[in-house]
């Protein structure tokens, strides 16, 4: 699915754990040669490095937050961590805002199963271009010109909720979504797994990862080939993915990773999404929209992505205990387009097309066509010093940073009105009129920030966090048409402080105030845009238990974003409307029960309001498509041992609460609650699953960006797959 943009801006190395062994001592009894002994007990939980793999459910460290080794429960913010045993789990192994259904403060698939396209809002804003990571490094991306990365090569995906520009520089002010991919691993292993949905849509994965302990070396390789129909009708891809790796470790100080990450996708899209809300939400005389109608031209229909990553990892630690960091990604990915897709209803009486409702004489669709090629060259790059110091009663782990980044973006986009459609008895193959080219430029930023991190603890238990941060952005619009050329220099200070505490109980109160950045490419209808910038506080609590493994962690935040920049659906053209608050409450909790069971929850409320716009009757308004109130739940269940054992039942519920269709504030979506299940057998290394997303099958509308610009939520999918490691 993917949208007409004028100026748019729509992506260690080897875990470890610590065990804590509780020995028993021979004590004495009455008499001397009576001897109590108590046996051994091990207590592993995940001491982690901050990207490795994660036993069950519970994460204990990251880097997102810090951008080093940090215990979550450190960091002045929300984290939300999903590892490798929950993508399983849920059976999230191929789209990123799949992983993210159950996480807190995120609100991700709002047009339902998007094929090329992660789209992901944060405590109410669109991370999906300017707020996604891989490896800490930016996927930055404008109009078309966007990343793409298969949850299936992935270890981890990290959600620091809350603005981060004092660590990454210029990002979605809501927070951002850090993917950290799989490494290699200090073991022999191969996993391969074949696997196909209802659709026909099939899939074959291999992960094999290979190590000589006398050289230093690990190596790994993933690939996934997978192709087939789609659910709408006459819609099919193809995708392969391939992601080679190599880390030499030259001694226990120095490690060194090499890594490249190719994919490409053909594919004939359908058209889902994008529909009005009558005839979606809101029944019509003739019902309600199909949700597997193809509203394109599946003979002309066309869709590819080609994307090649190329980067490293290095990381040195002096005999001072300081740790040098560097690690830098070049990227490139093509795309083109070419597919006619409905934009409101047509009267074929009076020819007016646009329009919010169906004639009375006809439901017919208004169709854009429009075709686009899109290439990005990008290189980024980070360094970092980190190390420990002591100065009397405080001890401070100081971070300090140079990082890097180079976007350059070709786009050709051309468009027409194309021939109406039927809604109710679609007729492909009639010749659409030639698009004509309204949009020919090179987009080109640079950022550099310097940046600097003091964790600092004292008195027992306090934690105090300040980050402070200079960036300088350099833009160039170079318009090939000759219309809306420009340069632009941008500069700021970005800070966050917090302060933590903890008790010796487990429970970590905190409080932070942090202030955002984020540079914007393109022109508003008064020019070109100013950078938004603004400011979070919050305030929140974490606990882990000491009775079992988990996190718990529950926060309330206030965000005010100025300079708030929206794309007019029917013009294509950015506005800065002013600006926009946001505040929430946010919960998420994670256990591994034992060895067992497994549990997780989230709750979201959060609520936006429109503080200044150039239309004063939307002022006191909220925002359109994001809910005010998300909640889920999932849990699963291993059989441990008898004749079921190696048996797993798994079930979700998520639920989405009403959310505005219209900035006017006229009409809502209203709520939904869905159900997820999974199936898997394990034993002797072979693993049979069935996971279903949608159980029911219940029709729903996720959201709506305007009347015109509505997606129905997945349907039903069911996934059968069958994996054996070797």
């Amino acid at each position: 699915m993917s949208r007409v943009y004028l100026s748019a801006r729509p992506v260690f190395l080897l875990k470890t754990s610590a065990a804590l062994a509780l020995l028993a001592t021979a004590v004495p009894a009455l008499a001397q040669d009576a001897l109590t002994v108590l046996e051994p007990v091990d207590v592993t939980v995940d001491g982690g490095d901050g990207t490795g793999p994660i036993d069950g459910y519970v994460a204990r460290q990251t880097r997102t937050g810090s951008k080093n080794d940090t215990p979550i429960a450190a960091i002045p913010q929300f984290v939300s961590v999903i590892g490798r045993d929950e993508l399983d789990d849920r059976g999230a192994n191929a789209k990123v805002d799949e992983a993210l259904r159950y996480t807190a403060g995120v609100f991700a698939q709002p047009f339902g199963a998007d094929q090329d396209t992660d789209w992901i809002y944060v405590r109410g804003f669109d991370a999906s271009q300017t707020g996604v990571y891989l490896d800490g490094l930016n996927l930055w991306s404008y109009g078309f010109g966007g990343f793409q990365i298969d949850s299936t090569f992935l270890e981890r995906v990290e959600v620091l909720q809350g603005p981060a520009s004092v660590l990454y520089g210029g990002s979605n002010p809501g927070g951002i979504v850090n993917l950290v991919s799989k490494r290699p691993q200090p073991e022999n292993f191969t996993y391969s797994e074949i696997g196909i949905n209802n659709f026909g849509n099939a899939y074959l994965d291999l992960d094999t990862n290979g190590t000589n302990e006398d050289n230093g070396i690990s190596w790994r390789f993933t690939g996934k080939v997978s192709g087939g129909d789609q659910y709408a009708d006459q819609s099919e891809d193809f995708r392969g993915v391939l992601m080679p790796q190599i880390t030499w470790s030259a001694d226990d100080q120095t490690a060194l990773s090499l890594y490249a990450y190719y994919s490409s996708l053909d594919q004939n899209t359908g058209s889902n999404g994008f529909l009005p809300y009558y005839g979606t939400v809101e029944p019509q005389y003739f019902g309600r929209i199909p949700r597997d109608a193809n509203y394109g031209e599946p003979s002309t229909d066309e869709g590819l992505i080609q994307q090649t990553l190329v980067g490293y990892e290095f990381e040195h630690t002096f005999d001072s205990d300081w740790t040098f960091t560097s690690n830098a990604r070049y990227g490139h990915v093509m795309r083109k387009e070419n597919q006619p897709y409905p934009y409101g209803y047509y009267d074929p009486a009076t020819g007016t097309g646009f329009l919010t409702k169906p004639a009375a004489d006809g439901a017919y669709l208004t169709r854009l066509g429009f075709n686009h090629k899109t290439t990005v060259d990008s290189f980024a790059a980070d360094n970092r010093l980190n190390g420990n110091v002591t100065t009397g009663m405080f001890d401070h782990d100081i971070l300090v940073g140079l990082d890097y980044k180079y976007y350059q973006l070709d786009s050709v986009q051309a468009s027409s009105t194309a021939t109406p459609i039927s809604v109710i008895d679609p007729v492909h193959g009639v010749p659409q009129p030639a698009n004509s080219v309204y949009l020919d430029q090179t987009l080109t930023q640079q950022q550099l920030g310097i940046y600097a991190q003091d964790q600092i603890r004292f008195g027992g238990g306090f934690i105090a966090t300040l980050n402070g941060r200079y960036d300088y952005v350099h833009t160039d619009l170079d318009d090939h048409l000759g219309s809306v050329s420009y340069r632009s220099n941008d500069n700021a200070v970005s800070g966050r402080a917090g302060l933590a505490y903890e008790f010796e109980n487990g429970i970590t109160p905190y409080v932070s105030a942090s202030t955002f950045f984020n540079p914007l490419i393109g022109n508003s209808i008064d020019g070109p845009l100013e950078p938004e910038d603004g400011y979070q506080v919050e305030g929140g609590l974490k606990y882990q238990p000491f009775a079992f493994d988990g996190l718990f962690t529950a926060s309330v935040f206030h965000i005010t974003k100025n300079n708030w920049t929206v794309t007019d659906p029917l013009t294509f053209l950015d506005s800065q409307v002013g600006q926009v608050d946001a505040d929430g409450v946010e919960f998420e909790g994670k256990v591994n029960l034992n060895d067992d069971w497994k549990l997780l929850g989230s709750f979201t409320w959060q609520s936006q309001e429109i503080k200044d716009h150039a239309d004063p009757s939307l002022i006191g308004n909220e925002p359109y498509l994001v809910p005010n109130v998300t909640a889920a739940a999932w849990l699963t269940y291993t059989v441990p041992e008898g004749v079921l054992e190696g048996l797993s039942l798994g079930g979700g519920i998520r639920f989405e609460g009403e959310s505005w269709a219209d900035m006017a504030n006229t009409e809502k979506v209203p709520a939904s609650t869905v159900f997820d299940l999974n199936v898997s057998y394990e034993r002797n290394d072979w693993t049979a699953a069935i996971n279903v997303v949608n159980l029911f099958d219940k029709e729903y509308v996720a959201g709506c960006q305007g009347l015109n610009v509505c997606g129905y939520g997945q349907s039903r999918t069911i996934t059968a797959s069958l994996g054996k490691k070797w």
